[in-house]
């Protein structure tokens, strides 16, 4: 009997979606406070799974990003420069200079690089800046909407949060043009036909100015403003927002109290925490950022791992060992069609799986240092296909990203050129079976034989297997441990090893 697969959760979306309507607009968002980490994956591919399957399923779509360039900088978080950034605490993230001189402000400065890894993970997305929004008038119809209603307003968020708003409440904070901050501002009043605001400031500033140049709504009321100004049907958010009470309970009746509109479909989805650090944030600095991921390991395995997962499944990611793992997955669903649909929402362009696991690449990538010539001698001695030039360089060149940045350090390995000064520590029983090891490899042995040969030779010197492990290990690579030790010695130039075997073997003492 054939297995019966659930459906995957995109398509399980699209299926829900599409009695509905046909056409959608699919949207998301992240405010660019600091590092795009891998939790922010969860935001903009979880959309663009749901894109996808809708495509496949013969619907029309778009899929936008709203980089919610006018929220605040709430405080000076520990990456920023105190004696520049103090002044603009308060300030909106378009209009605070950039932290490396290079953009044309704070808010891009943090897009740059988020932008360049969606492009790298062949995510398509139309680009809006909220400033822009709020600057070219898109959303004045809202804010006067929103202005007009604001008891209305006050009345659902203390019915949905229990929260009490102050008499003087506004869903629309101002901006100060004297001081150029947010915060600090109170509404005094509006006119609907001149479409201005008028508001005190604590700088002691006082004006009227156009709604499209004076500020910002609220984000509980900002948020369902945007799904009506911009058409949103379906967006995925946090699961803060997706809480009782949360922005997604207070929007959807704002939506439809206030603007007239309809919520778009929610799709939440649980944190991505950095193993034993907690979930992800910007502003802490605990973080993975997305560009240093796309540089460690290929686009469709960025991709697989999060449509592999149930958006509401918590995703415990450590950029160790686990990472590598994670490769090898994508490799093996991907040659073996397993779990098929999670590898096709994920596949790209231009990777093939490579035939060897990567755990194993990144220790012949350090064997080889990082010479490509040497490592495909080594694959054909494992007579392992060689993949094309440019596909093994993609993968070496992750491994050496990987190595450098999140190896644990059991995975580091350097080939001794020269005798170690550890071989003096070995014991004359090891420097024995080192000696008859040398004499009975033979060229053509591959790993599993020199393995059993490894086993043998420590039983016929009465000596105790891992301690024959650790000689041989500290004859070639000055530390006690590595990798599977068959395969190791079937990787190295086999000369080589007679020769440093039998060095070691020779010394006095």
């Amino acid at each position: 009997m054939s297995e019966t697969r659930a459906p995957h959760w995109a398509d399980t979306v699209a299926q829900e979606l599409l009695p509905i309507r046909q056409q959608h607009l699919l949207s998301t968002g992240i405010t660019p406070s600091g590092d795009y980490h891998v939790g922010h994956l969860r935001e903009v591919l979880t959309a663009e799974g749901v894109y996808r399957a809708l495509r496949d399923h013969g619907a029309t779509c778009r899929l936008n990003y709203v980089a919610d360039t006018m929220d605040p900088l709430r405080r000076v978080y520990n990456f920023l420069d105190p004696a520049v950034y103090e002044a603009h605490v308060g300030k909106p993230l378009c209009d605070i200079p950039c932290p490396c001189g290079s953009h044309a402000s704070y808010a891009a400065h943090f897009l740059a690089p988020f932008l360049e890894a969606m492009q790298t993970l062949g995510v398509e997305l139309e680009v809006l800046m909220a400033h822009d929004l709020y600057r070219a008038g898109q959303l004045d119809g809202p804010i006067m909407q929103a202005l007009q209603h604001t008891e209305t307003i006050k009345r659902i968020l203390h019915e949905e949060t229990g929260k009490i708003e102050k008499d003087d409440w506004s869903p629309y904070n101002a901006l100060c043009t004297a001081c150029g901050r947010l915060a600090g501002t109170r509404v005094t009043g509006f006119d609907v036909s001149a479409c201005t605001v008028s508001y005190t400031c604590t700088c002691g500033h006082s004006a009227t100015a156009p709604v499209s140049q004076a500020g910002k709504l609220t984000w509980r009321v900002d948020w369902p403003a945007r799904w009506r100004a911009l058409g949103v049907t379906v967006e995925p958010f946090g699961k803060d927002h997706a809480s009782r009470g949360g922005s997604y309970d207070t929007g959807k009746r704002i939506v439809r109290e206030v603007f007239g509109g309809e919520p778009p479909y929610p799709v939440p989805y649980e944190w991505i925490a950095l193993k034993g650090q907690g979930d992800m944030s910007s502003s802490k600095g605990n973080l993975v950022s997305i560009f240093n991921l796309t540089q460690t390991i290929p686009a469709e395995v960025v991709r697989y791992m999060i449509f592999r997962v149930k958006p509401m499944r918590s995703i415990s990611f450590d950029p160790g060992l686990p990472l590598l793992n994670l490769v090898d997955e994508y490799d093996d669903v991907h040659a073996h069609n397993h779990d098929a649909r999670a590898a096709a929402l994920a596949r790209l362009e231009g990777m093939p799986p490579l035939g060897i696991p990567f755990k194993h690449l990144v220790n012949l990538v350090q064997i080889a240092e990082g010479d490509v010539e040497k490592l495909c001698a080594i694959l054909r001695r494992h007579q392992l296909d060689v993949p094309e030039p440019q596909v093994l360089q993609n993968r070496v060149d992750y491994a050496e990203y990987w190595l450098l940045h999140f190896s644990p350090p059991e995975m580091r390995l350097r080939l001794q050129k020269d005798l170690p000064p550890q071989v003096a520590s070995l014991t004359p029983p090891q420097r024995q079976a080192l000696g008859l090891l040398g004499e009975r490899l033979q060229p053509d042995m591959d790993g599993d034989t020199i393995h059993a040969l490894v086993y043998a030779l420590a039983e016929e010197v009465a000596l105790p297997a891992k301690a024959l492990f650790e000689a041989i290990y500290v004859a070639l690579l000055d530390q006690p441990r590595g990798p599977r030790i068959g395969w190791f010695l079937s990787s190295l130039d086999h000369d080589f090893v007679c020769t440093r075997l039998h060095d070691t073997a020779m010394l006095e003492g």
